[in-house]
């Protein structure tokens, strides 16, 4: 297996063959199914970068978020966090280290945010736990947060429920930031709100990226946001990394196939294009294919892609690893690949 691609500088939060396998309520009378939620991930995120993660639903985007910020231990494989095992730890080290380091802003603010709290001590808590400053050094703090992400201070004695979708999403973000973290993980912070919300926030996470030097995960399923927001691009298919690309080359030079095929799927209003088609559902995180998982899907695939699945293979610009059988090449159009997957086409 090649190596791990390197970011630049040393790294914040590197995993090394990281595995969540979790027990399904389905299965025989003395056996459950396993949910392989994660396979062998390979990820290191270095200071001040952005680093995407996209892919359709249930890939794993979500359960790679929460291993990266130690909210869920992986069955196999090491999360480091500066250079050290998280896991390895003791738990109150462990605490502290990842609590007062990462934060994490989760999909629906609606249901991130203590209905019954009001805004002053949902953004207190964080400092409040972890025993930040004097009481006042706390509250300044929280009308320091407040101001951060554009919320009048005459909300602080309001309830979420008082809030617009976008108000609660900036309480959470400032929540997120209230230790003064270096990485901050936004898994879906959009979805839940109207799209005319949607820009607002996402100028304000780049503002406040760059404002705060924070290294940024971004999952979402807007592809082409995540391409607009972020450094690299990670692609994932049923709980694998297939791809790592600089964002700059994602759209129109990445080589698996399934990348080729989710980026067509949004393309540009100055050149449209038919997407790639992907022909029947995704397979079962409990039963997957042998080999490579996207087979079954892939007009390139063939005897070979069932047997084993492909190690990293490097592209030709740095950064820049996938792992396919029979990668698209790099000169190859979206408008090519059209053409030769339309016989894969349900007739």
């Amino acid at each position: 297996m090649s190596e791990l691609v390197e970011p630049p500088g040393p790294a914040l939060v590197e995993l090394a063959e990281a595995h969540v396998v979790h027990k399904a309520r389905s299965g025989g009378l003395f056996t459950r199914d396993r949910v392989y939620a994660l396979t062998g991930a390979d990820l290191a995120i270095a200071p001040g970068e952005t680093v995407g993660v996209v892919g359709e639903s249930g890939c794993g985007k979500s359960t790679l978020a929460k291993v990266l910020v130690g909210v869920q231990r992986p069955t196999r494989g090491m999360v480091s966090f500066r250079g050290r095992d998280l896991w390895a730890m003791p738990a109150a080290e462990r605490r502290r280290a990842v609590g007062s380091s990462t934060g994490m802003i989760f999909q629906d603010p609606s249901t991130a945010l203590n209905r019954r709290l009001p805004v002053r001590q949902i953004l207190r808590d964080p400092l409040d736990v972890h025993d930040r400053g004097t009481r006042s050094q706390r509250e300044d703090r929280v009308r320091e947060l407040m101001s951060l992400v554009g919320l009048p201070r005459a909300l602080a004695d309001a309830l979420p429920g008082q809030l617009s979708g976008g108000q609660r999403q900036r309480v959470a973000i400032a929540r997120a930031l209230a230790l003064d973290p270096d990485l901050v993980v936004a898994d879906e912070p959009t979805s839940a709100l109207d799209v005319s919300v949607r820009a607002q926030i996402l100028n304000l996470l780049l503002d406040l990226k760059e404002r705060l030097g924070l290294a940024l995960v971004f999952v979402s399923h807007d592809i082409q946001t995540v391409r607009r927001m972020s450094d690299r691009v990670i692609t994932m298919y049923l709980g694998r990394i297939v791809e790592e690309s600089p964002a700059a080359l994602v759209t129109d030079r990445a080589r698996h196939p399934y990348t080729r095929a989710l980026f067509s799927a949004t393309p540009g209003l100055l050149d449209p294009i038919d997407p790639i088609p992907l022909v029947g559902p995704v397979p079962s995180a409990t039963r997957p294919p042998s080999g490579c998982p996207f087979r079954t899907r892939c007009w390139k695939a063939d005897g070979t892609c069932a047997e084993a699945m492909p190690d990293f293979s490097a592209a030709s610009a740095p950064a820049h690893r996938f792992r396919c059988h029979h990668p698209v090449q790099e000169d190859e159009s979206t408008r090519d690949l059209v053409r030769q997957s339309a016989p894969m086409e349900a007739p």
